[in-house]
C-alpha cells in the first residue's frame, strides 16, 4: 500500500510541477484559508486526541507537542500565507555559462522528488510541512503517531479539500494510515528521496540506523546559555528565563546554562536561579555548580530535560565555554550574553553549532520567527540543509543545455568556452 502511495506521490509530483508557481501559490492561499475556517473542528478533534492521551503513557513534554493551543492555526496561517507570498523556488536559475558556441548551460533548482515526515504528536507540523512541500513542488508522505490519530486525519482532510479544489492532486499529499510499519516504510528507498522525522531522539536515532534513505534532522536538542561576566543584568534574567520557560518540550529551548566565574562572583547567578526558581523551574548542577552553589547534580552533562529544568554550571573562561558546548551540545542553538562584542564575535565564528546567538533567546532557532514560513524540521547535519529548513532545503538542482546539434565526438571539432553568463 504505502510503495503505491509514494508512487502516486511522485506523478503528483511532477504533475504540480508542469502546472507551474500559480497553482502552488493558489493552493497554498486555499489551505491557509481552510484551516482558520475549521478551526473550530480541528481543535475538537484535537480535543478527542487530549482525552485519549490520559489513558496512554505519555510523557509529559510529548503532552505539550500533542496539543493545538490557543492561536496556533492562526499562526500556522499566517506562516502558510508568507510562503504563498514568497518567491517561486521551483526553476529559479542558480547559474548560466556559455559552454561552446552556440551551446548554453544552465543549473536551476529542482524539487527533491518524494518527502516522508514520520512524527510523533506534532500535529502542527503537519500543516507547515505540506505547505513546504506544495511550495517545493515535493510529494509528500505523512505517518504520525497514533497519540495524534485525530487531529492528523482532521488536518490532512482540510489540506487534501484544498489541493483539489486548487487544482492540484491530492496524491500531492497523503497521509499514511494503513498498518505500515516504520520499519516497512524505511525499505521504500526505490520511491521516497528524504526521511524527516520529528519526534523523540529515540525515534530519529532508530530511523537513522534502518533505511537507506537520506535523513534529515537531529536526534537531541540541547541547547546553551553562556552568561559572560560582562553580560547585562536584565538581558541574563531575560533571555535564560525566556528560553527555558516560553516552551520547555522544545528542542530549542535552553537546558544549560553557564556562567562566567566572574559573574557568579557578581551575584548574577544567583540572581537568574531565582527568576527560574519563581517561574517553576528546578535546577540542577554540574560538577563545579552543584559543589559551590549547594545544587542537586545534574544526570549528567549533556542532558535534555524536555521541561521547567535545567542544568547550571560554572566555567573558568570563554574558551572552556565554547570547549564545554562541543563537549555536551548537540550542535542545535547556543546563545551568549554579553555587552563585550568582541567576545560576542568571538563566540559566534567559534561555535560549531547550527545556529549562534548573541543576547537573544535559543527560542528565536525556528522556520517560522526566521522568516522561513514554516519549517520541516531543524537539522544539525553538515550536510544538504542545516538549521531550521525551509524551503530551500528540499530542493535538490537539475543542468539543463540547449545546443544546435552540437556533438562531443572525442572534442575533436569543439572549442569550449565555459564563459559565464549574467543570471
Amino acid at each position: 500500500m504505502a510503495d503505491s502511495m509514494a508512487r502516486e506521490a511522485r506523478s503528483a509530483s511532477r504533475e504540480c510541477q508542469a502546472l507551474g508557481a500559480e497553482a502552488r501559490t493558489r493552493a497554498l492561499t486555499a489551505i491557509a484559508a481552510a484551516l482558520e475556517a475549521n478551526e473550530a473542528s480541528l481543535l475538537a478533534e484535537n480535543a478527542k486526541d487530549l482525552e485519549a492521551a490520559k489513558s496512554m503513557d505519555i510523557p509529559p513534554a510529548t503532552l505539550q507537542r500533542l496539543k493545538l493551543k490557543e492561536g496556533k492555526i492562526a499562526q500556522l496561517a499566517k506562516g502558510i500565507r508568507s510562503l504563498a507570498a514568497s518567491t517561486d523556488p521551483v526553476g529559479r536559475v542558480l547559474s548560466r555559462m556559455q559552454v561552446a558556441e552556440g551551446l548554453s548551460l544552465e543549473q536551476v533548482s529542482a524539487p527533491l522528488g518524494v518527502l516522508m515526515i514520520i512524527f510523533e504528536a506534532r500535529p502542527d507540523a503537519l500543516p507547515q510541512i505540506a505547505s513546504l512541500a506544495i511550495r517545493s513542488g515535493n510529494g509528500l508522505l505523512l505517518k504520525g503517531g497514533k497519540e495524534a490519530a485525530h487531529s492528523n486525519r482532521a488536518l490532512h482532510a482540510v489540506i487534501s479539500d484544498a489541493l483539489h479544489a486548487s487544482g492540484l492532486p491530492r496524491a500531492l499529499v497523503q497521509l499514511v494510515t494503513t498498518r505500515d510499519e516504520i520499519a516497512d516504510l524505511l525499505k521504500l528507498d526505490a520511491y521516497i528521496d528524504l526521511v524527516i522525522p520529528r519526534g523523540s531522539g529515540q525515534l530519529v536515532r532508530y530511523i537513522q540506523d534502518n533505511t537507506k534513505i537520506p535523513v534529515l534532522g537531529h536526534a537531541d536538542g540541547v541547547c546553551h546559555i553562556f552568561v559572560d561576566a560582562q553580560a547585562a543584568e536584565d538581558k541574563a534574567l531575560a533571555v535564560a528565563v525566556d528560553a527555558k520557560v516560553d516552551y520547555p518540550a522544545a528542542c530549542n529551548a535552553v537546558e544549560t546554562v553557564l556562567f562566567h566565574r566572574a559573574a557568579v562572583e557578581a551575584g548574577l547567578s544567583e540572581k537568574c536561579m531565582e527568576a527560574l526558581r519563581g517561574k517553576d523551574v528546578q535546577i540542577f548542577g554540574g560538577p563545579r555548580a552543584a559543589k559551590e552553589l549547594g545544587l542537586a547534580p545534574a544526570p549528567a552533562a549533556k542532558h535534555e530535560y524536555g521541561d521547567l529544568a535545567l542544568t547550571v554550571e560554572i566555567v573558568e573562561s570563554q574558551n572552556e565555554a565554547i570547549d564545554f558546548i562541543h563537549a555536551n551540545g548537540s550542535g542545535h542553538t547556543e546563545s551568549i550574553i554579553t555587552e563585550d562584542q568582541a567576545a560576542a564575535d568571538d563566540f559566534l565564528r567559534r561555535v560549531d553549532s547550527a545556529c549562534v546567538f548573541h543576547n537573544a533567546s535559543t527560542r528565536f532557532s525556528d522556520g517560522f520567527r526566521f522568516g522561513l514560513g514554516a519549517e520541516v524540521g531543524i537539522s544539525t547535519s553538515r550536510i544538504h540543509a542545516r538549521g531550521p529548513v525551509g524551503v530551500d532545503g528540499l530542493l535538490t538542482t537539475r543542468w539543463l543545455m540547449r545546443g544546435d546539434g552540437h556533438v562531443v565526438n572525442k572534442d575533436k571539432d569543439i572549442d569550449y568556452l565555459h564563459k559565464t553568463l549574467p543570471l
